[in-house]
């Protein structure tokens, strides 16, 4: 009998507490961006005006009321987040944990607008909160040449940290071959398709330990490294 009295409380325990919970008002919705010590696309501010503008926002109201899945998929319509969650906590606070989608190619084009590409080749839009150091594209550029000969071309920008340094922007016609403006020198770099520009950049790296080094960089307007086995330079008139 005793132990049935103690579990008969224990159920009607938990179920009081269960609705007492859900009777709490939230007193507090914080927003926590985590990795807004890098990156900052998207502020607190932006978030709770996002939520507050469906008609979501906790503060105020019973937790039974409060629809965390669905603030959840609100802030997440923000092109900006790429992840999210939204929780309760003992202290009566709603809690938002966000993470930023993270560019590596900033697309300028003639075309399309300006966007960025981020590290899962999805197009993002530009922010007027912050912009991010990333190789720049310009020129004819679609979207799907951006998500994968110029993001793979970023990357490997990213992977070594020389060329990324020196490469100033990178130029793409309406043929789809690429140029690049360096940081040094008023000259361009004829890439030509982006096909194998790992051997083409090493094409130019033997004609400035042999060329440029000795006659100066301001001898050629263009040097262009699409033709197999040679470089050809074009010199300032």
């Amino acid at each position: 009998m005793v132990a049935a009295a103690v579990t008969g409380y224990l159920i009607f325990s938990a179920s009081y507490f269960r609705k007492s919970s859900r009777d709490n008002i939230c007193e507090r919705f914080e927003v926590i961006i985590r990795d807004s010590t890098h990156t900052r696309f998207v502020e607190a501010e932006d978030v709770v005006n996002l939520v507050k503008r469906y008609d979501l926002y906790p503060v105020g109201r019973k937790f039974g009321d409060i629809n965390t899945l669905a603030i959840r998929d609100t802030i997440l319509t923000n092109r900006l987040v790429e992840s999210a969650e939204v929780f309760t906590t003992a202290g009566g606070s709603i809690v938002a944990s966000i993470r930023q989608r993270e560019p590596v190619l900033r697309i300028i084009s003639d075309t399309k607008g300006s966007f960025y590409v981020d590290k899962d080749r999805q197009i993002m839009p530009l922010s007027s909160n912050f912009a991010v150091y990333v190789p720049i594209a310009t020129g004819v550029i679609d979207e799907e040449f951006a998500q994968n000969e110029l993001y793979d071309f970023a990357m490997f920008l990213h992977d070594h940290p020389d060329w990324d340094a020196w490469t100033e922007q990178i130029v793409v016609q309406e043929n789809k071959d690429v140029a690049l403006i360096p940081r040094v020198g008023d000259f361009r770099i004829i890439l030509g398709s982006l096909d194998d520009y790992p051997a083409k950049l090493a094409k130019f790296v033997l004609f400035v330990e042999e060329g440029l080094n000795v006659v100066g960089w301001n001898r050629y307007r263009e040097i262009s490294l699409k033709y197999e086995n040679q470089v050809v330079a074009t010199r300032r008139e």
